[in-house]
């Protein structure tokens, strides 16, 4: 496989998995960081690395509505819940690793 196909295959990778986080906002970033050791705003926090790393200044604001589809405060508003003790626990333990 030549460069360019690869980058484009990983680039509709990131656009579905971008488009499938926005679909589950049932799933806190909480969850996320407890299971797979990233949330949201890690992947955002990549993406603004990236533009950086090309010579592209981006806003850790500006990066995060690239993956939540709008300004992260309207996201928490509508979405984000409360961590509960047991999800703030399992987030703990999760990095003591």
């Amino acid at each position: 496989m030549d460069d360019a196909t690869r980058t484009e295959l990983e680039a509709a990778a990131f656009r579905r998995l971008v488009a499938h986080l926005r679909a589950r906002a049932d799933v806190q970033n909480i969850d996320m960081m407890n299971l797979a050791g990233f949330c949201r705003n890690c992947l955002s926090n990549w993406y603004q690395d990236a533009a950086q790393e090309r010579g592209i200044e981006m806003g850790k604001e500006d990066a995060r509505e690239v993956v939540y589809g709008m300004p992260y405060s309207e996201w928490k508003a509508r979405h984000q819940t409360e961590a509960t003790p047991e999800q703030q626990a399992a987030f703990v333990h999760s990095h003591k690793h």
